[in-house]
């Protein structure tokens, strides 16, 4: 599959990054952020779903650190065993590094216009709100993003749109952690919050098990738009 080496910027050695390419250029670059099953079927079919809007993606390998190349699914018990070890593991400061390692090298890419931003799901939903707050990224799109609650002390470094999509009905982001974000982001100027009815953890994910069509298309078709806004 086509890569790109990515090197860190503490001097660990490099990453791999799965790279999707529009047709038109010059065009402007999404660095898309992974769940805890690594860069798999799912993150790349979406990833060429992204440059069929014409958008550069990247994807890094962010659990290179641990375990280079992870590709699981969410079918298998023994996989999903696997994909929480990976995420007790990892480390976000060293993740946060790395993100904005890439979102550097698709500033830089052949073609580019030097606009980029992240988009993730699931733990790369977390790190695309940590992103919004960390970064300078154009913008940033979070995917039922966990626990989020607790990002909202830093919100006041926000300065780029940051778009979050929240699964009214999501195991991993309880009722009380929602509640307690969307209050915190209301009036936010940078901020818009989007809460899908009758959707689960993971109801964008192409192909998995909590699929939701209805919420997919409405969330993309969102994502979609503030990308083309954004990026150009």
């Amino acid at each position: 599959m086509p890569s790109i080496s990515i090197a860190a910027t503490d001097g660990a050695g490099s990453f791999a990054a799965f790279l999707a390419e529009p047709k038109d250029k010059p065009a402007g670059a999404v660095v898309l952020i992974q769940e805890i099953f690594g860069v798999n079927a799912s993150m790349r079919e979406t990833a060429q779903q992204i440059a069929e809007l014409g958008f550069f993606v990247l994807v890094p390998d962010l659990f290179w650190r641990i375990e280079p190349g992870v590709d699981i699914t969410d079918k298998s018990q023994a996989e999903w065993q696997k994909a929480f070890a990976l995420m007790n593991a990892f480390d976000f400061a060293k993740g946060i590094a790395d993100l904005k390692a890439t979102l550097a090298a698709a500033r830089a890419l052949p073609g580019a216009n030097g606009r980029a931003g992240t988009m993730g799901y699931c733990l790369g939903g977390r790190l695309a709100f940590m992103m919004a707050e960390q970064s300078d990224a154009d913008i940033n799109i979070s995917y039922y993003g966990v626990g989020l609650d607790s990002l909202i002390g830093e919100l006041d470094r926000i300065r780029s749109p940051l778009v979050v999509h929240i699964a009214d009905k999501d195991e991993y982001f309880p009722a009380e952690g929602r509640a307690k974000l969307l209050a915190a982001v209301q009036g936010n100027a940078h901020i818009a919050p989007y809460v899908y009815p009758n959707a689960d953890h993971a109801f964008a994910r192409v192909g998995g098990i909590h699929w939701h069509a209805r919420s997919a298309w409405i969330a993309n078709g969102r994502s979609a738009e503030a990308l083309a806004d954004a990026l150009g």
